[in-house]
């Protein structure tokens, strides 16, 4: 077979959206990509579509995306790679100036290497011996979990004695969440710090829902913990990131968080929300989730390849 390749455009955000559902379809069984979100990746301020995108078709059908982007300033580079499982020559044709362009971007960085992460469904449609070949290997493991709601049951937690729990109200919370994020993730796998406006736009600041955003403490600590959610994804309700620094944990904060928000989403007429989380993550995530009735919907692997 004979393909296109060419870098992608703010007018491909359709076309790539309705390739990334038919991924989905195939490896979790049911689309969950919103085109808002493949076009707030086409818009990242860091990325330049001409050097950064990458678009493989067949007789005018879109087979092949890739994107490329880097938040450490150094040797880490992250890759996004979509290809159709019947289209393995154009995920390869795209994968090879993928990993050129990694390696430049490093070095225009500085450094001597680049080191690449690239995150696949553990059953994904490509076919990862093109990735073995090329000295990928697998780093981590992670799980996007998910949890029926009930609007009778599923009711706004009483917060204990001592405990404080209030909505991001103004700039000065925004910028109390990003200080708890950088504090309660900075030993977590793979963190790349980030400055006040990067973890902005990394959140879509301006059409963020802040309400969905909390921050928790006690009176003994002060603030200690955040939970930031979403409600623009159609599948169901989103928990994107939540922190408790470490002097905090074990008081049941991350919990009362949860309740928290599995109530605002079930107030909202959700039927179901969802998080990601590493299976290796040494704060006891996992074991929180599980405890409050979240289970496994699908697992990924992080793949990474250093390249010199």
């Amino acid at each position: 077979m004979s393909y296109l390749l060419r870098p992608a455009g703010l007018t491909d955000a359709t076309a790539i959206t309705e390739l990334l559902n038919e991924v989905d379809r195939i490896e979790i069984g049911r689309p969950e990509t919103d085109l808002h979100a493949v076009e707030a990746d086409l818009k990242r301020p860091d990325i330049h579509l001409e050097r950064d995108s990458w678009l493989a078709f067949h007789d005018d059908r879109l087979v092949a995306y890739g994107l490329l982007w880097d938040d450490s300033g150094s040797e880490r580079v992250d890759i996004d790679h979509y290809v159709l499982p019947d289209h393995q020559r154009a995920g390869e044709l795209i994968l090879d100036p993928m990993q050129a362009r990694a390696l430049a971007k490093a070095r225009e960085n500085g450094a001597d290497r680049a080191v690449v992460h690239l995150h696949l469904n553990t059953e994904p449609t490509l076919d990862t011996r093109l990735i073995e070949e090329r000295g990928w290997y697998v780093v981590r493991r992670y799980h996007v979990l998910q949890r029926s709601l009930d609007a009778a049951a599923d009711l706004v937690p009483e917060v204990p004695s001592g405990v404080r729990l209030r909505s991001c109200a103004d700039e000065a919370d925004r910028a109390r969440v990003h200080a708890l994020y950088q504090s309660s993730f900075a030993e977590h796998f793979d963190f790349q710090p980030r400055t006040y406006d990067q973890w902005l736009g990394d959140v879509d600041a301006d059409v963020l829902d802040w309400s969905l955003v909390w921050i928790v403490g006690t009176e003994e600590l002060g603030d200690a913990g955040f939970l930031l959610a979403r409600d623009d994804r159609e599948a169901m309700g989103w928990i994107r990131s939540i922190g408790v620094v470490r002097e905090a944990r074990g008081l049941g904060l991350g919990g009362l968080m949860l309740r928290n928000a599995f109530a605002a989403f079930a107030g909202r007429g959700r039927e179901t929300v969802g998080l990601g989380v590493d299976t290796a993550n040494a704060t006891g995530a996992p074991a929180l989730y599980a405890r409050h009735g979240m289970a496994v919907h699908y697992a990924v692997d992080t793949w990474e390849a250093v390249l010199k």
